[in-house]
Order: structure tokens, then C-alpha cells, then sequence
């Protein structure tokens, strides 16, 4: 199954996102893919929205999460993308969604993991997700979704991947800032790696984000990717074969000793 990363740069106005996001499913679909990762914040950058945060995201969810249905339909490719959902409070919470190719919606994630980090304090404007991991079905492959900061966080990925993900899509609006570029990079190959399951990572590019979306391969190999454009498309595709050739010699996940029934070094 091919699968793609779209990489842009949300405004305020929700539709202006929508018709940028559906241009780049289709150039996806275009190349073959039949799945569409698009950054958080898709549906508008905090930031960027004009008025009241809290009043925006009551009145454009709705709005926002049949646009994507549309895109998917009318184009014919799966989706997942971020926004933000309302949460009857002040504070929303930040939300992916999973679209199948007939417009319907097969899964929601809120974000666990606020972004309360390098002088920044996401949980002042989000509501944390409390719901657990979410794994969908696309094309035969099961795949989990996580956003951001979530990625510093080893314990969810692998908690993916014992669920049986076989692609994990990671939706981000990664901060520039000293060394940023490569914890991304290097967090994204590690979560590959230590769990041997594809990565598709779309990242924001805007004046305060880094881009750099990547599709990696079970060995936390890039194989296809973006640097800080604008705006753009990766593509790769993603196969069962190649997560079973790399399990054959690097079976991390059956050598593990922690975990439910595990023997730990040392217990007697």
C-alpha cells in the first residue's frame, strides 16, 4: 500500500485548509496512495484563528470533520488529519481523525501527551485526551495515530505496536527551535526501530515549525521525505513484506522482558 504525507501550512480559515488538503490528496492519489497523513492543526493553527479559540473550534468541528469525509470520498483515499474537538469546557481537546476512502469515519484520537515543554504550555489552551490508544484498518494494514509531542513518549508507540500496528502515522506541528531537527529525526527512526513498524510523519511548515515530513521503513530507514517546503507530498510504500523481513532478524518484540507475563532479569 502506498501511503503519503502532506505538508503544509494551516491559516485560520478552515475551508482555505480543506482546499489546500484535499490539492494534496489528490496529487497523492496521483502517485498511487491510498492513505493521506496531514499535520495537527490541520484545521487551523491556534495562533491563526480569528476571535475567540474556544468559540472556533464549537462552531468548525463539525465543519472540519465532514470536509475530510468529503476529501476522502470525492478523491478516494483514506486520511488522517488533526484538528480541534470540542470538549463542552473551555479547553478543547486536540483531536486526529481517520477517514476511510468512502468518506466514513473509522477512528478519533485525542492527544494524551500535551506539549508542556521547552517553555511552552499546551494544557493552558487543550484539554488532555484520557481515552486510550487508537488503532484503524486501512488497505489491510493497522495502523495507530498519535500526535507530537506523543512521539517522546516510548511507552505509546510500543503500545501500538502490541496491538498489532503495523504503521504508526504521526501528526505534528514540531516546534523549531536549537537541536529540534534532529530529536525529530531521530525520534522518529528510534520509534521504527525499537518497535520494527513503518512511520508516516507529517509535520507542519510554517515560521515557528520544522516541516521535514518522513515516511521511514521498518529499520527506521527514510524512504521518502521533505525538508522544509512549504508545501508538498512524500510518498513510499509500505509493504507486510518488509516488516516481516526485518522481525526475522531483529525480533525486539518477541526478545522482550518487560511486559504482561515477562520474566524480569534478577525476579526470583
Amino acid at each position: 500500500m502506498k501511503v503519503s504525507v502532506g505538508q503544509f501550512n494551516p491559516g485560520g480559515d478552515v475551508a482555505g485548509n480543506l482546499a489546500v488538503m484535499r490539492s494534496l490528496a489528490a496529487s497523492a492519489r496521483d502517485d498511487g496512495s491510498r492513505l493521506i497523513v496531514f499535520p495537527e492543526e490541520s484545521m487551523f493553527s491556534v495562533g491563526r484563528v480569528p476571535g475567540d479559540f474556544t468559540a472556533a473550534v464549537d462552531a468548525q468541528w463539525t465543519t472540519f470533520v465532514q470536509g475530510l469525509s468529503h476529501i476522502a470520498a470525492d478523491v478516494g483515499i483514506a486520511v488522517v488529519a488533526g484538528g480541534y474537538e470540542s470538549s463542552g469546557e473551555a479547553r478543547p481537546y486536540n483531536t486526529l481523525v481517520a477517514v476511510d476512502d468512502d468518506g466514513g469515519i473509522l477512528g478519533t484520537y485525542r492527544k494524551l501527551h500535551l506539549y508542556d515543554a521547552f517553555s511552552y504550555q499546551e494544557s493552558k489552551r487543550i484539554k488532555p485526551g484520557n481515552s486510550g490508544i487508537t488503532l484503524v484498518d486501512i488497505g489491510g494494514f493497522r495502523v495507530g495515530i498519535m500526535t507530537c509531542y506523543d512521539i517522546r513518549f516510548p511507552e505509546l508507540a510500543r503500545a501500538l505496536a502490541l496491538e498489532g500496528a503495523d504503521l504508526i502515522c504521526v501528526a505534528a506541528a514540531w516546534f523549531k527551535g536549537d537541536n529540534k531537527v534532529d530529536h525529530w529525526e531521530t525520534l522518529l527512526k528510534a520509534r521504527a526501530i525499537e518497535n520494527t513498524v513503518w512511520i508516516a510523519a507529517a509535520g507542519t511548515s510554517s515560521d515557528h515549525c520544522i516541516g521535514h515530513s518522513a515516511v521511514l521503513d521498518p529499520m527506521g530507514i527514510p524512504q521518502d521525505f521533505l525538508d522544509d517546503e512549504p508545501q508538498g507530498v512524500a510518498t513510499a510504500d509500505v509493504t507486510h513484506k518488509r516488516i516481516e523481513e526485518v522481525r526475522e532478524f531483529l525480533p525486539v518484540l518477541r526478545n522482550r522482558r518487560f511486559g504482561e507475563g515477562a520474566v524480569l532479569a534478577g525476579a526470583s
